[in-house]
């Protein structure tokens, strides 16, 4: 089990095709693993990863469009028939709730899935939050009220170095201050400084989720300092007039948002069907941001 990654199950755009399927993602933290998005096929894809159905405790829709959320009763449903017994939260637009309640009511009568539907806001706020990580909605710019989502894990604690714990016999009752940061007093009355008791602390990782939507001075700010970035990339240079349309990104777009974010990694997705393949996408986003990756299906992305 990784400890941070994401799974990539499908970076394809509304129209469907043989290339791609529609947005989805997995993303493993810890025991958990919670689902970005859900369009069709989303249980294949989760088979095909090798993602276990037990595991998962969180599903987080941007918005409502069916390439996004369509594969969400069938999800519930299977979940419902397994009678895993845990609480499943969907984190949702009260809309979306709404008519997915209805949804199931029909598909899975008298089950035991437990559904807890917890309300986005387009407007955007903490939507999870537990003592490693916080889970935090921002608003995106497309036709319908759309949110992405950041996933930052909290600070950790400094490393605490054994030989000094033991040198200076520190009671193990101090110790947890002493990796928050604390100093040690000696019996004596000498203050040791906390650098010496201590290694620094693991870097804090945090990923960002900005699907359907166009370039945002907003977006730019929400994901600012984030190691790895997912940026919708619907289309290339070629067709940069239909993201303006459509309220879309291109390539290039997605890049100078990474570039002005200080984002450590941008990765690529929502290709338009019109696309045979990535290569337009990658040399538009690597002139402007070269740390640039177009995921497909099955990719395996480490935040850590």
């Amino acid at each position: 089990m990784n400890e941070f990654c994401v799974h990539i199950l499908g970076c394809g755009s509304a129209m469907p095709t043989t290339r791609h399927m529609p947005s989805c993602q997995a993303i493993e933290y810890r025991e958990k693993v919670m689902i970005m998005d859900c369009g069709e096929g989303a249980q294949l894809s989760l088979r095909r990863a090798g993602i276990k159905f037990s595991r998962i405790a969180h599903v987080f829709i941007s918005h409502l469009h069916g390439d996004h959320v369509l594969g969400l009763p069938g999800l519930l449903s299977t979940l419902a028939m397994h009678d895993l017994g845990n609480t499943v939260h969907v984190h949702i637009f009260e809309e979306g709730a709404r008519l997915m309640q209805d949804i199931l009511d029909v598909m899975c009568h008298g089950s035991a899935i437990n559904v807890a539907w917890d309300i986005v806001s387009p407007e955007g706020g903490v939507v999870y939050e537990d003592r490693s990580i916080t889970v935090t909605a921002f608003p995106l710019r497309h036709r319908v009220p759309c949110v992405g989502y950041r996933f930052q894990e909290k600070p950790k604690l400094r490393h605490l170095r054994g030989d000094m714990a033991k040198f200076l016999e520190i009671p193990v009752s101090l110790l947890p201050d002493i990796k928050a940061g604390a100093d040690f007093v000696t019996p004596d009355g000498r203050v040791i400084p906390n650098d010496r008791l201590t290694t620094p602390a693991d870097h804090a990782a945090s990923y960002a989720y900005a699907s359907d939507t166009m370039f945002s001075e907003d977006v730019i700010r929400a994901v600012s300092g984030v190691d790895v970035l997912y940026h919708e990339a619907t289309y290339a240079h070629d067709r940069a007039e239909k993201a303006t349309v459509y309220g879309h990104s291109t390539a290039a777009q997605a890049a100078e948002v990474a570039r002005r974010a200080g984002a450590g990694t941008l990765l690529l997705g929502h290709y338009s069907k019109r696309y045979e393949d990535t290569a337009m996408h990658l040399t538009d986003a690597r002139e402007i941001f070269p740390n640039t990756i177009a995921v497909k299906e099955g990719d395996v992305i480490d935040i850590l």
